[in-house]
């Protein structure tokens, strides 16, 4: 069964919320296969498989490329979309590119930001459109070093209101970025929807890591992450060994060809041999099939 909203809320405070980045359908298929409850196709995509410096150079057709291949492969999680930076300087064009999403296959869209996208999450809930938010150091608008948030008292009452009058406004969940533990208890004892932390302790309803973080594919460590493979190893090794044995000749072997039934090929040799094809240029002197 899909996973819906109704389910997600009913987690809160009895079941922690596994959610997962995803870019492709393999990994949408593996991720839904282990139950992972929310698959977020995130604007990280932009530095974790496109190349891009930042997330500030993901555009909506790279995002929608990307839900629609994640949406093939998530049968049961419910797949959730990034709204790219730029995407939604007003509620009217938030509005428009949430249907973009909506219309290839995602189940609900995020949204960073605090009070100047109340109007935006309103809106987007008036048209029925699932929308999570997300608050505490927020990529697309915060740039630069990742920076802890809520380590100050006025800090820390922003991120509170904020949290409070996005649920006001119709968010179903709120994704906690680098906040501090204290703040982040308070905001999820306060709220009635699932809050899902990344960088922000154990005490939000749920968790959410980047797929290259959490199968150990990025080069470097962060703190808020935890590698539970080694991907980016084993991935070289293979490489490696497969690189090796091409250039040994030990790959393919008649065991990875397909072989033709000798009679067959005895008529296909004798054509050869009269066709001379080593010493003529202009070799073809009988039609294909003319034996």
């Amino acid at each position: 069964m899909k996973q819906s909203i109704e389910n997600l809320r009913k987690y809160k405070n009895s079941k922690k919320i596994a959610v997962l980045t995803a870019y492709d359908f393999p990994t949408a298929q593996v991720a839904d296969a282990c139950g992972i409850d929310v698959v977020l196709v995130g604007d990280s995509v932009g530095t974790n498989v496109l190349g891009y410096a930042d997330v500030l150079q993901v555009t909506m057709e790279d995002m929608l490329h990307h839900v629609r291949a994640v949406a093939r492969g998530a049968d049961h999680a419910f797949v959730l979309a990034d709204l790219p930076f730029h995407s939604y300087e007003t509620p009217r064009q938030c509005l428009e590119n949430a249907m973009r999403l909506i219309a290839d296959k995602a189940d609900g869209v995020k949204i960073e930001g605090e009070l100047e996208v109340v109007d935006s999450i309103r809106l987007l809930t008036q048209y029925a459109i699932p929308v999570c938010a997300h608050i505490g150091y927020t990529p697309q608008k915060s740039g630069g070093k990742p920076t802890a948030q809520g380590k100050d008292v006025r800090r820390a009452q922003e991120l509170i209101s904020s949290a409070l009058a996005l649920e006001k406004a119709g968010a179903f969940m709120i994704v906690i970025e680098l906040v501090t533990e204290q703040v982040v208890g308070e905001i999820t004892r306060l709220l009635k929807i699932p809050t899902i932390g990344l960088g922000s302790g154990p005490l939000c309803d749920g968790q959410v890591l980047v797929v290259h973080d959490m199968i150990g594919m990025t080069a470097k460590t962060f703190k808020h992450a935890l590698a539970f493979g080694n991907a980016r190893e084993e991935l070289a090794k293979s490489i490696s060994r497969y690189a090796a044995q091409v250039a040994r000749g030990g790959f393919p072997t008649s065991a990875n060809a397909t072989a033709m039934a000798p009679e067959m090929f005895a008529q296909v040799k004798d054509w050869v041999n009269r066709n001379a094809f080593a010493a003529d240029p202009n070799p073809i002197r009988d039609t294909p099939g003319n034996f």
